[in-house]
């Protein structure tokens, strides 16, 4: 979200349209860092509330630009410390969900593990969409944010 108001709220309208049980967000959920412009409607103080009215469906982990003032006035955890560097226990055939680099990516590795990246809701990179990832059954959808639409799809 990097603090964007305007792509929180398309997220949430994106989560709400898709009928989901939980929202995982992968990091950066406030600030936009020195490398990045600043999103459309940069407004991290907008952004905690919305993400606070949701509080019991978010699963968060920390992001580089995610310092330990900004839980404060936050509701619900964003302080999880699973990165690349300190990878949680896999087993055969366990998805890791990553965000950090913007692009969305797809990557078989390990034991039939696959590396899954939505790439971003506020920032993309690397030519993307603006973009989130579903999982409904054992199907992954990578979709674009404001209309849904399905970029590629994956059968686990």
């Amino acid at each position: 979200l990097h603090g964007s108001a305007y792509y929180c709220r398309k997220m949430l309208e994106a989560f709400e349209r898709e009928g989901a049980d939980r929202l995982f967000l992968l990091g950066d959920l406030l600030y936009h860092g020195p490398r990045n412009d600043l999103p459309r409607e940069y407004a991290p103080k907008e952004v905690i509330p919305l993400l606070n009215g949701k509080k019991e469906k978010l699963l968060c982990v920390r992001g580089n630009r995610d310092a330990d003032v900004a839980q404060m006035g936050m509701e619900f955890p964003g302080r999880a410390d699973n990165a690349v560097k300190n990878l949680p226990p896999l087993a055969p055939g366990d998805v890791l969900l990553h965000g950090h680099t913007h692009v969305p990516a797809w990557t078989e590795f390990g034991q039939g593990n696959l590396y899954l990246n939505p790439g971003s809701v506020s920032i993309p990179k690397e030519n993307s969409p603006h973009s989130y990832m579903t999982l409904e059954g054992n199907t992954m959808q990578w979709k674009e944010l404001e209309s849904s639409a399905v970029f590629h799809e994956l059968t686990l």
